[in-house]
């Protein structure tokens, strides 16, 4: 599962499992890079990993801070190519750039892995994106 590297979302928590049960990825942005495409075909393939949820949530700083294009220190900058295409789509409203953001990257996921690609084609994996809701504590399925 891909999260956003944010201690707001705890993951384990929020689906309600110990340590051992969610093979988690986390990166700012919930981006899909090839260390994270790396991880999950390593979680799909040898742990027998069956969903795959790359899961946004409410008030992420870096899609607030691409939509916003900013001049930020370091690094953070280099996750806003990655979301920008989420901007581009949903405008700058952040719910629903986040909520893009989340499809787009559960799409690129499903396209770039050969894996996953295949395990999918196989019905041995589901792929789906989803958003977590940091107020309420509700996660709901996206298309």
């Amino acid at each position: 599962m891909p999260a956003c590297a944010n201690p707001r979302v705890p993951v384990k928590l929020v689906f309600d499992q110990s340590i051992g049960q969610v093979f988690v990825t986390r990166v700012a942005g919930i981006i899909v890079t090839p260390e994270i495409i790396a991880s999950l075909e390593y979680g799909v393939a040898m742990l027998q990993t069956k969903v795959i949820l790359v899961m946004g949530h409410s008030s992420c700083g870096a899609v607030k801070a691409t939509i916003q294009a900013k001049e930020v220190p370091g690094q953070i900058s280099a996750l806003h190519p990655h979301i920008q295409p989420a901007v581009d789509q949903a405008g700058s409203n952040l719910e629903a750039a986040t909520k893009a953001n989340a499809n787009i990257h559960a799409g690129l996921l499903r396209q770039t892995s050969t894996v996953i690609a295949r395990l999918l084609n196989e019905k041995k994996v589901k792929a789906a994106a989803a958003s977590y809701d940091i107020v309420s504590g509700a996660v709901t399925l996206l298309d």
